[in-house]
């Protein structure tokens, strides 16, 4: 595994095992499946309605829950200082744990103008040690410059949507100079185009491993977290095997010459569902 630092000193696994749109009925065994090929860090959210189902594998598991790294996040209906800060308490609940290791602002909601009483809330739980670290999801820069403006502890990271389609580039520059982490969701296209393009193919071949495998490479080449989604054992297992080969600067930079700026999910600013 490798791992970063994040602006406060925290070491956080850069390849992680995200549970999006698995079942709770499943998401037990599927953490469980991950847990055991070598994934340490586990990225859950209330509106994923599977944090119980993580948190009966992490019970189960024989992995010291300080070896582990668990992040959460805060539904958009739960914005606000206090409600905030009962969501977190009932996803602890759910989840089975003391604390967790990030918690994140799932979508800024601009039209609502909550994110920062939300992002005010974080901070307290951050200060009161029930909580790691703190950061956001799908913020734009106009979003993060106010945060960094008006609070106190600066995001960790900024968890967005992000593969070889859509590069963020822009966004990652300006989370660099802030020294914020950018983490990417559906880091593979959902499985899309992005597999089937003849750039990474060809890359793919030349290194004997799989379009998947190269893109994640990619990712973690750029700095990236990555947390990819999957229930097949073996995909979980292929999408953990990305640490015995480095793609090289041209690699790297064909890949990055696919960027078309294109999203599969919402824009940020548009994202405004309660």
């Amino acid at each position: 595994m490798e791992f970063v630092t994040l602006n406060n000193g925290l070491k956080m696994p850069q390849l992680g095992y995200g549970v999006w749109q698995v079942p709770d009925n499943e998401a037990a065994d599927a953490v469980t499946e991950a847990i055991k090929v070598g994934y340490r860090s586990i990225d859950t959210a209330m509106i994923y309605k599977n944090e119980a189902g993580v948190g009966q594998a992490l019970k189960e598991s024989s992995v010291p829950r300080e070896e582990l790294f668990i992040t959460t996040k805060v539904w958009n209906s739960d914005q606000g200082y206090d409600s905030t800060l009962r969501a977190f308490e009932d996803s602890l609940e759910r989840l089975g744990l003391d604390y967790v290791d990030l918690y994140l602002i799932h979508w800024p909601t601009p039209d609502f103008g909550q994110y920062v009483d939300t992002y005010k809330a974080l901070e307290k739980l951050y200060k009161d040690g029930k909580v790691k670290a703190i950061g956001v999801c799908n913020f734009e820069i106009e979003h993060l410059e106010r945060l960094l403006e008006e609070c106190d502890v600066p995001p960790v990271l900024n968890q967005v949507e992000c593969h070889p389609y859509l590069a963020q580039t822009e966004l990652k520059e300006f989370c660099a100079q802030h020294d914020i982490f950018v983490e990417a969701w559906s880091p593979l296209d959902q499985g899309g185009e992005v597999l089937q393009d003849p750039t990474v193919i060809a890359i793919a071949e030349a290194h004997s491993k799989t379009p998947a495998q190269v893109v994640l490479r990619w990712h973690l080449q750029n700095g990236t977290i990555a947390i990819p989604k999957s229930v097949t054992p073996s995909r979980i297992a292929e999408n953990f095997d990305l640490f015995d080969f480095e793609l090289s600067a041209d690699d790297m930079d064909k890949i990055h010459a696919l960027n078309k700026n294109r999203r599969k999910g919402a824009h940020p600013n548009e994202m405004n569902v309660r």
